[in-house]
C-alpha cells in the first residue's frame, strides 16, 4: 500500500508538494521574481500546471496579500489571511468555492500549507525569529523558471498556428485565383468547380478556432489542388501568356523609370521615412480578411528567376504564392527585419506583394544598410498608393541580363 504523507493538520501532502519540498537548492531561482509578471506567465501555461482560470483568481488575491512585488531574496513567503478576508478580496467569493480552488493550487504543487497546531493562520515572534502559519509561495517561485519555458512553449505553438493558419489562407485565395485563370484557359473542365467549391468550404472553415492538426490537413489538402490545377495550366499555350506578360511588365519597367530611381533614395532615408501610423497594439488583419487585394499582376515564375537566392535559404518547392510568403517568412529574420515592420508591410502591401519585396531585398542585400527601414520605407508608399513592385522584379531581371 503506497504511503500518503500528511500535515500536522491532518491533511495529505499531495506527490506534487513533494517534488517541490524534495527539489534540489541548485534549480531554486537565484534572484527575485516579480510576483505579477509570474501570474502572467502562469496564467499562459495554465494547461501545463493543471489549473483554471478560477484557481488562478484565487492564487491572484494570495498574491495580493504578500507585501513585496518580488517573490524570493530573503523574504519569508508566506501569507497569512484569513478565510473571510481571502472571500473578500475575491470580491465575495463563497467560502466553500474558495477553499475548493486553494486545494487544487495546492495539488498543483503551487502552494504550501503551513498549519499552525490549532490550524489558524497568524504570525508569532519570537526575539527576532519571525514563524508564519498560513499558505507558503514559496513553491510557486520555486517552480517560476519551469512556469516561464512552458509559458514560451505555448507561445511558441500559438505562433506555429497562426503561421499555418496564414499558408492555408494563402492556399485557399491561390485555389480561387487558379480556379478563375483555369476557367478562361481550359473552360468546362471540373477542377475548376471543385477549386471553388473547396476555396468556399475552407473560408468558412476558416471562421472557426482550427487546431494545429485541422490546418495540417486542409493544407495537405489544397496543396494536392493546387498542384494538380498548376499542373494542367502549365501548358504551352500558358508559357505563351506569360512570356507576353513579361513583356509587358518590361515595357512598363522602361517606361516608368522614376518609380525604380526612386527605391535608392528610400533605402538611404532609411527608418527615417514616413512610415504609416498605425496602432501596435491594433492586432494585424486575417489574411483571410484581405480578399479584396488583388494577386500580384506579375507572374510567379518572374519573381522566382529573378530572386535565385531563395532557393540558398529555402529548400521547399515554390509554385504558388503560398509557398513564397511560407519562403520570406523563413528568411525574413535572418534579413533582420523585425516582426512588426513585416507584419505593417503585409498590412498595407498584402502578403504576396510583401513577399516579393523581401524575396527582391535579399537579391539586394549588400546593397541595403537597413532592410527593416527600406522595407518601413516602401511600406509607407504602399500605403499612399505610390508602390508596385513589379519594377523592382523587372530591375533585378534586367540585372541578370546585363551580367
Amino acid at each position: 500500500m503506497e504511503y500518503t504523507p500528511i500535515s500536522p493538520f491532518m491533511r495529505p501532502i499531495s506527490h506534487a508538494h513533494l517534488r517541490v519540498i524534495e527539489r534540489p537548492e541548485a534549480s531554486v531561482p537565484g534572484r527575485p521574481v516579480n510576483k505579477w509578471e509570474l501570474l502572467r506567465e502562469l496564467s499562459k501555461a495554465q494547461a501545463a500546471f493543471g489549473v483554471s482560470e478560477r484557481d488562478l483568481t484565487v492564487l491572484q488575491g494570495l498574491l495580493s496579500f504578500f507585501p513585496d512585488d518580488a517573490l524570493g531574496g530573503n523574504a519569508e513567503m508566506v501569507v497569512f489571511p484569513s478565510n473571510k478576508a481571502i472571500c473578500e478580496r475575491l470580491n465575495g467569493m463563497p467560502c466553500s468555492t474558495m477553499r475548493r480552488h486553494l486545494a487544487r493550487l495546492v495539488e498543483a504543487g503551487l502552494l504550501q500549507r503551513r498549519d499552525s497546531p490549532n490550524g489558524k493562520r497568524y504570525v508569532r515572534k519570537h526575539g527576532e525569529e519571525r514563524v508564519a502559519f498560513g499558505f507558503d509561495l514559496s513553491p510557486l517561485y520555486c517552480q517560476s523558471e519551469e512556469i516561464a519555458r512552458a509559458a514560451e512553449a505555448v507561445r511558441e505553438a500559438e505562433e506555429r498556428v497562426r503561421r499555418l493558419r496564414e499558408v492555408v489562407s494563402l492556399m485557399r485565395r491561390d485555389l480561387a485565383a487558379l480556379a478563375e485563370f483555369g476557367d478562361e484557359m481550359q473552360p468546362g473542365l471540373g477542377l475548376w468547380d471543385q477549386l471553388r467549391d473547396t476555396a468556399a468550404l475552407t473560408a468558412r472553415a476558416l471562421r472557426r478556432k482550427l487546431s494545429i492538426e485541422d490546418l495540417a490537413a486542409y493544407r495537405a489538402d489544397l496543396e494536392a489542388l493546387l498542384d494538380q490545377a498548376r499542373n494542367i495550366i502549365d501548358g504551352p499555350e500558358t508559357e505563351e501568356m506569360n512570356t507576353n506578360d513579361a513583356r509587358s511588365e518590361r515595357h512598363h519597367h522602361n517606361s516608368n523609370k522614376e518609380s525604380i530611381d526612386l527605391e535608392p533614395a528610400l533605402e538611404k532615408s532609411g527608418a527615417a521615412a514616413g512610415v504609416p501610423d498605425v496602432d501596435r497594439d491594433e492586432p494585424v488583419a486575417d489574411v483571410d480578411e484581405q480578399d479584396t487585394r488583388h494577386l500580384p499582376k506579375i507572374p510567379l515564375h518572374l519573381v522566382i528567376a529573378a530572386c535565385p537566392s531563395l532557393k540558398t535559404f529555402y529548400q521547399g518547392e515554390i509554385r504558388h504564392w503560398h509557398q513564397l510568403f511560407d519562403a520570406a517568412c523563413h528568411v525574413r529574420p535572418a534579413m533582420g527585419i523585425s516582426a512588426s515592420a513585416w507584419e505593417e508591410a503585409q498590412r498595407f502591401m498584402g502578403p504576396e506583394q510583401a513577399s516579393i519585396v523581401v524575396a527582391s531585398m535579399l537579391e539586394r542585400f549588400e546593397d541595403i544598410r537597413s532592410p527593416g527601414g527600406y522595407l518601413r520605407a516602401l511600406t509607407a508608399k504602399a500605403a499612399a498608393g505610390e508602390f508596385s513592385c513589379g519594377p523592382m522584379v523587372m530591375a533585378l531581371i534586367g540585372r541578370r541580363s546585363a551580367a
